[in-house]
C-alpha cells in the first residue's frame, strides 16, 4: 500500500541507550522514514552513525549539534548529518518536539555512542535492547576499540527552506533540494491546479504533505491526501500528483543513485 500515516504504526525507542527519541518507523527499500517525538529538554547524547541521516522539523524546536555547530532550529530549516559525523538533537525547554527523520539502509536504526567503536555488525532494534537487558555493551567484540565518530562536520549542515511552514503559499512553483552522499531532501511548494505526471519515478520516494490537498495515483491505487498523510512510491512507479484548491507544501525523500547501486550489492540493513 503506497498511503500511510504514522498514527498507524507503534511508537517504538530504538536507542534507548542514546535517546529519549520515540516514533514510528516506515521502512522502504532504500531508507527509513520516522517521525521523532521528544519531550521538552529531552533528547540524545553526542553519538554518531555509519548511515546518513537527514532532519526535517515539523513542530517545536530543535537544540540542535553537528559536529561543533550548536543552534536552535526552527520548523522550516533541514538539518543534513553525513555519515559517521558526531550529533545531538534535542527538544528545547519551550516544548515538545516532532521532526522527520530518515537514514538510508546500509546501517539499522541504532546509533554508536560518541566515545565509543560501532558493533563488527550493525544491530536491529530488538538486538540492541536484548543486550541492554542482559548488561551487555552494543559494541560487543568492539568494546576495546577506538571511537569512529567524526568529531566535526564536513561544511554547513543547516539549510533553511522556509521562514514559518505556517506562512502564505508562493504564487508559482518552488522547490528546494539538498543532495547528500545517498540521500536527497526536497522542500516542495506547488501552488492550487497545479499538476505534474504521469511519469514513472526515477527513484523510491516518500512525501510528508505538511498543507494543502493532492490527488496523487501511484501504480493503480488513487487517493487524495492533505495534512499528515505519507506517500510511499516505489522507483519505477508511474505517479501523477494534481492539487487541488489549497497550495501544497511537501517534504520529499529519496535515495541517490550511488545508494541505489550500494545497496543492490550489499543489501539493505533491517530493524527488527
Amino acid at each position: 500500500m503506497p498511503f500511510y500515516r504514522f498514527e498507524q504504526f507503534e511508537d517504538i525507542v530504538s536507542n534507548p541507550h542514546l535517546s529519549t527519541g520515540r516514533g514510528p518507523i516506515i521502512e522502504g527499500d532504500y531508507m527509513n522514514l520516522r517521525l521523532n517525538n521528544k519531550d521538552a529538554g529531552t533528547g540524545s547524547k553526542l553519538h554518531y552513525h555509519p548511515n546518513e541521516l537527514m532532519v526535517f522539523p515539523l513542530f517545536g524546536k530543535i537544540d540542535s549539534t553537528v559536529g561543533t555547530d550548536h543552534r536552535i532550529v526552527d520548523p522550516g530549516t533541514f538539518v543534513h548529518v553525513a555519515p559517521n559525523v558526531m550529533h545531538s538533537m534535542k527538544a528545547t525547554m519551550d516544548g515538545t518536539l516532532s521532526y522527520l527523520y530518515v537514514k538510508d539502509r546500509t546501517w539499522s536504526m541504532v546509533g554508536v555512542a560518541a566515545d565509543a567503536a560501532p558493533p563488527e555488525e550493525a544491530l536491529s532494534i530488538d538486538e540492541l535492547k536484548d543486550k541492554l537487558a542482559r548488561g551487555e555493551n552494543p559494541a560487543g567484540a568492539a568494546a576495546s576499540k577506538p571511537s569512529e565518530g567524526i568529531p566535526d562536520a564536513p561544511g554547513d549542515s543547516y539549510f533553511p527552506m522556509v521562514d514559518t511552514l505556517d506562512g502564505d503559499p508562493p504564487s508559482a512553483k518552488r522547490s528546494f533540494w539538498v543532495e547528500g552522499e545517498r540521500l536527497a531532501f526536497g522542500f516542495l511548494e506547488r501552488p492550487s491546479g497545479y499538476e505534474e505526471g504521469p511519469a514513472p519515478s526515477a527513484h523510491e520516494q516518500f512525501v510528508y504533505v505538511i498543507a494543502g490537498d493532492v490527488t496523487a495515483s501511484i501504480g493503480s491505487e488513487k487517493k487524495v491526501v492533505g495534512p499528515g498523510d505519507i506517500l510511499h512510491i516505489p522507483k519505477d512507479a508511474e505517479t501523477s500528483l494534481a492539487v487541488g484548491d489549497i497550495s501544497a507544501r511537501l517534504a520529499v525523500f529519496h535515495p541517490t543513485h550511488e545508494l541505489e547501486i550500494l545497496l543492490t550489492e550489499a543489501g539493505a540493513l533491517g530493524n527488527g
